[in-house]
């Protein structure tokens, strides 16, 4: 014979199935933040000049516009670290290095 639950019994039940449908839904609410969290991180790309920013701004326009042609839009979908020698050519291996050591995913410069 099955004996009736009592209101304790019942009570408890409720309250457990409400700790379940808490967690349930705590979990569902943060499957979005452990979804992006694992997305890939945005490239970076190393911009090495061997002058200054004002110097070559027209060239950064350039290339800021080839890669939107292409879908990246800086601080949206790639990061670029900028780089300038300023005229001091022997400051170049070394700021290429820093590039190399930081693990950019590409590195592009200026000049000929």
């Amino acid at each position: 014979m099955i004996r009736p639950s009592s209101p304790l019994t019942m009570l408890l039940s409720r309250h457990t199935r409400r700790r379940q449908f808490i967690t349930l839904l705590g979990g569902t609410a943060a499957w979005p933040l452990t979804a992006r969290a694992q997305q890939q991180p945005m490239p970076i790309i190393g911009y090495l000049s061997a002058g200054s920013r004002e110097d070559t701004s027209h060239l950064i326009a350039a290339f800021l516009r080839g890669l939107a042609e292409n879908g990246y839009i800086e601080g949206q979908n790639v990061a670029i670290e900028y780089r300038f020698a300023l005229g001091q050519y022997d400051r170049l291996p070394k700021m290429a290095a820093d590039f190399v050591g930081r693990r950019v995913d590409v590195i592009t410069t200026t000049g000929g």
